[in-house]
């Protein structure tokens, strides 16, 4: 088999940047989304996107017009009949992607591949409502999708070394290095090993240990990360953070990963970061950081 087609659920940030970075490779591509508006908006910030590579001189005016030729949109779920290889990434719940993975059984050629784009929950458990398990892999993109350039291949206990390979080459062809994760342990290489971080750093802070500035500026100089927690957690989300950690604490019970009150309150409240405009720090209409949240109760 070889993969000629791909077909994206989910028009967020996630999605829409694996339907640019699918185009742009050559890629038939359609992205899916049941909200009209969802695809509109994901259209333009694709195109924008693509301008500003344009802009910079990584890219042509040539080699734009072709991805874009090669993107489509829909509200179909119906139309990935014919795509030989769905990505799935939408909202981190293991009972919605079930959910569409039964259903796209209904729908697809036998031989498509189905993968997740779950940065916490175990293949395993996702695959296990279909009745070709063997077909259904872990690719876990990392956000922004068009600048970052890791992609975490995850094998579930009856996924095919075909299918993996199958799922490397695109990743390949999507100017993507790809890591094999050989053990399905939810939050696989990057999140097992970088959520327990953001939760010490919550701790730290409600500890009373340090604020928020002296947090992140001294992991940015002592340890000579880009970003801090806290200007990190803004820029991801914390809804997002919230749902993969307490994912990968139902999965293993490992306290590591247990999320701290803190972080479920700010859920609660929809402080969550940058795309509400307020997080740890305080964005304007731009998603600029104009400051700190000073309002912010630290529990």
């Amino acid at each position: 088999m070889e993969i000629k087609s791909v077909f994206i659920i989910g028009a967020g940030l996630m999605g829409s940047g694996i339907a640019q970075v699918s185009a742009q490779a050559g890629y038939k591509t359609k992205l899916f989304d049941v909200n009209p508006q969802a695809l509109e908006a994901a259209m333009g910030n694709i195109k924008n996107s693509y301008n500003k590579f344009v802009a910079k001189g990584k890219l042509t005016q040539e080699q734009i017009d072709k991805a874009l030729a090669n993107l489509s949109v829909t509200s179909q779920m119906d139309d990935a009949s014919e795509f030989d290889l769905i990505i799935e990434a939408v909202f981190e719940s293991v009972e919605l992607k079930q959910k569409i993975f039964k259903q796209l059984e209904t729908i697809c050629k036998h031989d498509a591949i189905f993968a997740t784009n779950t940065s916490a929950i175990a293949i395993t458990k996702i695959a296990s409502i279909t009745k070709k398990p063997d077909k259904v892999v872990g690719l876990h993109f990392f956000s922004p999708v068009p600048l970052m350039k890791l992609v975490e291949i995850v094998s579930g206990v009856k996924t095919s070394q075909e299918t993996i390979d199958l799922v490397a080459k695109v990743a390949s062809d999507f100017g993507k290095t790809s890591v094999l994760v050989k053990k399905d342990f939810g939050g696989f290489i990057v999140n097992r090993v970088y959520l327990p971080y953001i939760r010490m750093a919550l701790l730290t802070l409600t500890e009373g240990v340090a604020d928020v500035e002296e947090i992140d500026i001294g992991v940015k100089l002592g340890l000579g990360y880009p970003m801090g927690p806290f200007e990190l957690g803004d820029m991801v989300g914390w809804d997002i953070m919230y749902n993969a950690m307490n994912a990968i604490y139902k999965d293993t019970e490992d306290n590591a990963f247990a999320p701290p009150l803190l972080l479920k309150r700010l859920v609660d409240a929809g402080v969550l970061g940058k795309k509400t405009g307020e997080g740890f720090y305080l964005y304007d209409d731009k998603g600029q950081k104009i400051g700190v949240n000073n309002d912010l109760a630290i529990i």
